[in-house]
């Protein structure tokens, strides 16, 4: 059995990381049973989740869950792509992962009522003298990472042109397809359907999340994929 440690579900969510949405969605694509267990970054190998556990041996990072699960299990998960759309989705995920990413983290850690509404409820477990303070040492480890990576050294206007760009080059690639896979959803629809379910959360205030609805194609894709992957979840809320 394959166990998934995870998050957990939040901010109406299926989980707060759209790289734990991620390797869900490609467990439940790989057909495999699996069990989920709530994680605890202290024992992750690289302080990070999501990670697998199958048979004694712990997967971290889901791009390497992937991996192991296509090795191990001689899955392909984009069976029936050619070489070109492959490569389209292989680099629409590292688009998403290694820049949409990180403007999702400065929207919800950086700005103080959105790190009120989300993230400060990670912090619910810590003695109340002592939450103000470790607060404030996380969001700073925060921002030196977002600065250290190069959008954080932006102004919201200039991230925003990145993300339209970014979103644009999304709508392109779907084209008139239900998924990025055609007519049923592939490994390479893991990251995208991961990241605009995560975006799409009225939790936060972001306009990051307003370019998405902007672009009906995209809100449609994110519902079909939350749908068909997370139908047991509670559905979105509006944050009033």
């Amino acid at each position: 059995m394959i166990t998934l440690h995870h998050f957990g579900p939040a901010f109406g969510l299926p989980d707060p990381s759209p790289f734990c949405i991620k390797a869900e969605i490609l467990l439940k694509l790989s057909g495999l049973p699996y069990e989920t267990r709530i994680g605890d970054l202290r024992r992750a190998p690289k302080g990070k989740l999501p990670l697998i556990v199958e048979d004694g041996v712990t997967i971290c990072d889901s791009s390497f869950i992937r991996f192991h699960l296509e090795e191990r299990h001689g899955i392909d998960f984009d069976a029936g792509l050619d070489a070109e759309r492959r490569g389209a989705l292989w680099a629409l995920e590292k688009m998403l992962e290694d820049q949409i990413h990180w403007i999702m983290v400065a929207e919800r850690w950086l700005d103080d009522g959105n790190f009120a509404r989300g993230p400060a409820q990670f912090f619910k477990p810590v003695p109340a003298p002592l939450r103000p303070l470790v607060c404030a040492l996380v969001r700073r480890k925060v921002r030196r990472n977002v600065d250290g990576h190069g959008i954080g050294r932006h102004s919201p206007a200039e991230r925003l042109k990145l993300a339209e760009r970014a979103l644009d080059a999304m709508v392109a690639i779907l084209g008139e397809h239900r998924y990025f896979g055609g007519d049923a959803p592939v490994g390479g629809d893991a990251a995208p359907g991961a990241f605009l379910i995560a975006a799409l959360t009225p939790l936060f205030d972001s306009p990051f999340r307003g370019l998405v609805e902007q672009r009906s194609a995209l809100t449609a894709y994110a519902g079909r994929m939350r749908e068909r992957f997370f139908a047991e979840e509670q559905p979105l809320r509006s944050a009033a």
